[in-house]
């Protein structure tokens, strides 16, 4: 199993049934899989879709419809289609019960930064920032550093921001932890991993529970 496919498998067993989630772009696509026979959920897609099923197979594409990351999908018997400014007045209106998507830095407040890096061409922000603020509840899904083995989970960002103080939980590859009153609370680490592992892979204080730390 890939390393985004274990943080998927892991983000997937945090939905609950019957909530109303959107799921971002990159890691966050391949929760549905995990889903599937297991957990009834609505999907919300901000581009205007409610009750979005699983990425389309190659060849069976509907050209009319698209996922907000322009992926073909599928669409669930009974969902149903609007405009963008339904869309983002569900989003708005604090209608959904998660969000999952992905982070270039999250700080030990909760503060995320994940629309761009200075310097470097970015196509806006897009719809993160309502989901980040407006969402009941946000799941941040991303490796445990860089691909230069920098931290991204930092003390504070040294990114634009994307909201303050939205983020509940990160699962990365390695670790589940939870934005607590106080900063980082260590939830879970990786089978393979070892705990001094997390600890120098993160670039924030870390609260450690006592006794055994389970294992995903």
């Amino acid at each position: 199993m890939s390393y985004k496919e274990k943080i998927a498998k892991r983000a997937a067993a945090e939905i609950q049934e019957g909530q109303i989630i959107n799921l971002g772009i990159g890691i966050p696509t391949l929760i549905p899989k995990y889903l599937a026979g297991k957990k009834q959920v609505i999907v919300h897609s901000e581009n205007g879709i409610l009750g979005m099923g699983n990425p389309r197979k190659r060849g069976s594409e509907d050209r009319n419809l698209i996922d907000a990351g322009g992926t073909y999908v599928t669409i669930e018997t009974g969902g149903c289609y609007f405009d963008s400014v339904l869309s983002f007045s569900l989003v708005r209106g604090g209608r959904l019960d998660l969000a999952v998507i992905g982070a270039l830095q999250v700080s030990a407040a909760g503060d995320l930064a994940n629309w761009i890096i200075p310097g470097k061409y970015a196509p806006g922000i897009g719809g993160g920032m309502e989901l980040a603020q407006k969402a009941r509840r946000l799941i941040i899904t991303t490796t445990h550093t860089t691909r230069e083995g920098k931290p991204k989970i930092l003390q504070s960002c040294d990114l634009p921001l994307t909201a303050k103080g939205c983020v509940n939980t990160i699962i990365t590859e390695l670790a589940v932890m939870d934005v607590v009153e106080g900063g980082v609370l260590l939830r879970e680490i990786a089978e393979e991993t070892e705990l001094e592992t997390v600890m120098a892979k993160t670039g924030a204080t870390v609260m450690i529970p006592q006794g055994d730390l389970p294992r995903f």
